[in-house]
């Protein structure tokens, strides 16, 4: 920041008008997985971290039944914005574990401006309620798990290793 400029600050109303704003963040990881908070002073985030920032606030300002929630998906081409790396590759999915909201039911996904919620919900395999402290490690945890689960169950060639690989240079395309 320069000498004598004002911070920039956005004021924000209400609960919808957090969520819309968060919306508008553009898709990026932060320099720390478990400090969400980052979504507003880098202003970038992942599904994980603008999610758990989302719920974060709710908690703290007591608004009720928003919960935290990870779901694993069928990641597909059509589905997730990817190019053609699963093609490329022979594979027509890898389970994929994306972080939104269900508010008072409904789903919320505030991942980017593009985000679909629709595109991915019919190839849902699973979906499990976290609290925020979990969308580092646990979340990570779990999403490897089921892979391995997967892979092990579909007796599939591919390593572990080298279906992450490919499953990180996918999320990699997301951010551009």
């Amino acid at each position: 920041m320069v000498a004598n400029e004002k911070p920039k600050f956005v004021t924000i109303m209400n609960w919808q008008e957090t969520i819309n704003f968060v919306k508008q963040i553009p898709y990026g990881r932060n320099a720390n997985r478990e400090n969400f908070s980052l979504v507003i002073s880098e202003n970038k985030g992942t599904c994980s971290s603008k999610h758990a920032y989302l719920k974060d606030f709710a908690n703290k300002n007591n608004i009720p039944n928003v919960q935290l929630i990870v779901g694993i998906y069928k990641m597909t081409e059509a589905n997730t914005n990817i190019g053609t790396m699963l093609t490329d590759n022979n594979i027509s999915y890898i389970p994929e574990a994306h972080c939104y909201l269900k508010i008072d039911g409904e789903t919320v996904d505030v991942t980017s401006k593009e985000a679909d919620f629709e595109k991915i919900k019919s190839d849902l395999l699973e979906e499990i309620e976290i609290e925020t402290y979990q969308v580092a490690d646990f979340k990570v945890n779990y999403h490897q798990t089921f892979i391995k689960n997967w892979l092990k169950e579909s007796n599939a060639t591919f390593s572990f290793e080298k279906i992450w690989e490919i499953r990180e240079q996918c999320i990699q395309k997301l951010s551009i």
